[in-house]
């Protein structure tokens, strides 16, 4: 059994279709990644939840993740969108703490969300309020997240490139190949 931060870096060389960007970052990679592979191997759901700008990578990831064909189990990802279509209308903290009250019982082995998008959307509020949360951030430096930038013409295929690697660890660690360190 490799460790992460190893065996994501021998993943990346072996993947043509990766860039070194990919590479010079792995160390802030990991750490985030592992903590989330780790929850949802100990049972916890994941729950997408992107910025208006990034929704299309919401539903990439929601089609993609549990493909027909793939071999493993399924997984417990799901949109944020399918469960409370109304995230437009949450305005107060108590709003989010009724939210996260639903979610607990939905959820009795936990969840968390993976947040792409902009810190200042309203919509990252609900993640960034729950400290479990997978953060993908846009022009912003925050603590246990990893940060992307919006204007980056190859924000698109960055994404891509990280959910490949993403679903490629997961693979890793429900077959025991690697030791997320979670």
């Amino acid at each position: 059994m490799k460790d992460l931060l190893t065996w994501t870096l021998e993943a990346i060389r072996s993947d043509d279709t990766m860039m070194s960007w990919l590479e010079e970052r792995r160390y802030e990679w990991a750490p985030i990644v592992g903590n989330a592979i780790g929850k949802i191997l100990e049972g916890q759901s994941v729950i997408l939840l992107t910025d208006d700008q990034n929704a299309w990578f919401n539903s990439y990831v929601v089609r993609r993740i549990n493909r027909p064909g793939i071999n493993r189990p399924l997984m417990p990802f799901y949109s944020f969108e399918a469960i409370y279509p109304f995230a437009d209308s949450i305005r107060k903290d108590q709003d989010v703490d009724l939210l996260f009250d639903m979610l607990s019982l939905s959820f009795p082995q936990g969840f968390f969300f993976w947040y792409i998008g902009k810190a200042d959307h309203a919509k990252a509020r609900i993640a960034l309020r729950h400290e479990e949360s997978l953060l993908w951030v846009m022009d912003e430096e925050m603590t246990n997240s990893f940060t992307l930038r919006s204007y980056d013409e190859m924000i698109d295929i960055k994404l891509l490139q990280l959910f490949q690697l993403f679903d490629k660890t997961l693979n890793a660690a429900l077959f025991a190949e690697i030791d997320t360190g979670a």
